[in-house]
This record gives structure tokens, C-alpha cells and sequence, in this order.
């Protein structure tokens, strides 16, 4: 049974979501992916908790989507893939590997709306993270969603389940994680929580600091599938607005929110920019991008900010790219919270993260 609040405190943390600054949420939609040429992909195997559903969706030679299903998470779920072109022409070459989280509202199609993801220096891996999972194990397993352990899934199965059929680089030094909004967080939090598996790391736009109220309000925004705002501003070629699926109560993800007793200690120990948390990040390439326009990006600047004014107290160092109204970046990119920003934004980084993989041997 999903665990409900009573009538008037939901109306009142909706009021109080709404409120904020017309932020209801840290997502990424993109549009539908272009189907190219046909192809055979790789043949997998299941393991390390995955087992295999169906035959896969192939979308071109180098660009397939597998979907599983696992005890970590209720339902199937989907994992894309894109190839270098020269995977299949050297049997025994090994390839870096990007992780690449989407946002909230998202899936894994959100990847085509970036070429640049698409690599002939790497293999990227879209793993779903769920309209709201926010990429890590719920407080709560009784909602309506069932099994959401989405960081047990990504970190401790699809990692390694990746390693074991695909030609790999299976070491830190040749694996990224990437995100984007929601998965700007995830990003920064697996490579704090398992410096081990990640060397690199790139938040765009992301929700990375738990200290603002503003980025605790997207996180509920998606728990209450609060979606008015979003669609209200939204400049993604869908046209469409998805929600977060369905309502759950406030405390599902990460706990109580309020900082009350220590309610909120959940928020406070999986917060990206606690600097206890950042200091784990002393041996691991960062990038930060975010633009400044209302009503999203204005605060994803603010949390970047901080993220990168406590590195540098630390003496860790980052890369810090603040495209402000986006005038800088692309003519694509008006500043805002969407893919006209995050494609150029990963088109100037993936070509430096090649570069870091190739130096490392």
C-alpha cells in the first residue's frame, strides 16, 4: 500500500511546490529518435541480477535497446547502447564507456536529441532512471511503484552486466557517468558514492545541491507528479509533457524533507555538495555546465555555484562552464532548461572526455 498523506498536507506541499519560483522539476524530454540502417548488435547474456526480456530494438547497427527485468526494480526496463562505428571491425579492441542518465520525465531515447553521445570514441550506455527515481534507493519500497532501488541497479548490475558483454575498459580511468537535471545529480552522487567505478564526471543543469529549497521542491514537484509549470516553459521539440508517473508520497525518495529533528537526513547524506561528499572526488575528472535563465536554469546556476566554490576550498580541481543566456554556447541554447542547451553543452565535452580516456592509456 502507498503510504498517503492526509488531504490537507498534500494540497499544502503542492501549494508550497508551486510556489516555488515555478519550479516543478529538473527533466529532460528530447524528440523521438531517428531510425537509421539495421544491424545486428552484439549478443548478451544474462547475469549479475539482469535477465534479458525480449529481443532487443534495433535502431541502426551501432544503436540498440536492450530491456530487462530485475528484483531491484518493479516492471521491465530499458537500457540504450550506442557503438563506435569500429566496434564490430576490431574483435579485439576495448572501448571506454559513458553512462549517460537522463532526466526526470525522461527514458533512454532522450540520448539521440545529443549526437554527440553517439561516439566513435566511445561506448555509451543509457540506462533508465525512471520518470522519478532521482537514481537511488527509495526511503520507501511500498508505493505504488513497488521495488525502486535504482542505484543498486545501475551501479552494482548494469555496470558490470556491460563489462561482461561488451568489449570494455573495466577501470575508473576509461568510465565516465553523465547526466543531465535529475540525472546531473545522479551523476555527481555515483561518483561520490563509488569513486571505485567512476573516474569522470559531467552535471548539466543539475540538481546538485540539496541545501535549496528550490532543488527539494523538483524532487517533490516529481514525487506529486506536479507537471504545470514544466509544460507551461518547456522549449523541447515534443510539445508534450509526460509527468513523473504516479503520485507518491512525499517522503518516498529521500525522506522527510523538512529539517526538522533530522528528518532530513537522508537529504543531507546523499547531498552532492556536502563537502564531505565532494571530498571524495579528489582523484576524478569533474565538469559542471549550467545556464542562468528563469525558472530552472537560474537555480541549477546557484547549485553549481556552490558545488564549485566548495571544490576549489578543497583544493579539488573542476571544470566550470556557466553559459548564462547561452549566447556563448550555441545558437540553439537561449540559456534555458533543455536540449538546445545540453546537446552543444555535450558536444564541447564529450570530444574532452575522448581526450582524457585516450591519456589514460
Amino acid at each position: 500500500m502507498t503510504s498517503l498523506l492526509p488531504s490537507w498536507r498534500r494540497h499544502a506541499i503542492a501549494a508550497a511546490v508551486a510556489a516555488a519560483m515555478g519550479l516543478t522539476a529538473l527533466l529532460g524530454t528530447s524528440p523521438a529518435p531517428a531510425h537509421a540502417d539495421t544491424g545486428t548488435p552484439p549478443s548478451f547474456t544474462n547475469g549479475f541480477g539482469l535477465t534479458l526480456v525480449g529481443a532487443p530494438e534495433v535502431h541502426s547497427s551501432t544503436d540498440f535497446t536492450l530491456t530487462v527485468a530485475t528484483a531491484q526494480l518493479s516492471g521491465t526496463h530499458k537500457i540504450r547502447i550506442f557503438l563506435p562505428q569500429g566496434y564490430a571491425a576490431d574483435p579485439t579492441k576495448r572501448w571506454p564507456v559513458t553512462y549517460f542518465l537522463h532526466g526526470g520525465g525522461g527514458t533512454v531515447d532522450d540520448a539521440a536529441a545529443a549526437p554527440a553521445l553517439h561516439s566513435d570514441s566511445m561506448i555509451t550506455v543509457v540506462p533508465d532512471g525512471g520518470l522519478k527515481g532521482w537514481y537511488t534507493d527509495w526511503a520507501m519500497q511500498n508505493t505504488v511503484m513497488g521495488a525502486a532501488n535504482w542505484e543498486t541497479f545501475h551501479t552494482t548490475q548494469v555496470v558490470p552486466f556491460i563489462d561482461a558483454n561488451l568489449r570494455t575498459i573495466a577501470d575508473r580511468a576509461h568510465r565516465a557517468v553523465v547526466g543531465l537535471s535529475m540525472g546531473g545529480f545522479g551523476a555527481l552522487h555515483y561518483a561520490e558514492d563509488r569513486p571505485d567505478l567512476f573516474g569522470h564526471t559531467a552535471a548539466l543543469s543539475g540538481g546538485i545541491d540539496f541545501g535549496m529549497a528550490e532543488i527539494r521542491a523538483a524532487v517533490l514537484a516529481t514525487e506529486l507528479n506536479l507537471t504545470g509549470a514544466w509544460c507551461a516553459v518547456s522549449t523541447s521539440n515534443t510539445g508534450k509533457c509526460t509527468g513523473y508517473g504516479p503520485y507518491v508520497d512525499s517522503d518516498a525518495i529521500f525522506g522527510s524533507p523538512y529539517p526538522v529533528f533530522n528528518a532530513d537526513h537522508i537529504w543531507n547524506q546523499v547531498n552532492p555538495a556536502d563537502p564531505a561528499n565532494l571530498a571524495k572526488l579528489g582523484s576524478t575528472d569533474i565538469t559542471l555546465y549550467t545556464g542562468s535563465q528563469l525558472p530552472i536554469d537560474h537555480f541549477t546556476e546557484i547549485a553549481s555555484n556552490t558545488v564549485k566554490a566548495r571544490l576549489d576550498q578543497l583544493g579539488i580541481p573542476s571544470r566550470y562552464v556557466d553559459y548564462g543566456n547561452g549566447s556563448s554556447l550555441s545558437p540553439t541554447c537561449d540559456g534555458g532548461h533543455d536540449y538546445g542547451c545540453w546537446a552543444p553543452a555535450l558536444a564541447d565535452y564529450i570530444p574532452r572526455l575522448a581526450t582524457a580516456f585516450a591519456a589514460a592509456g
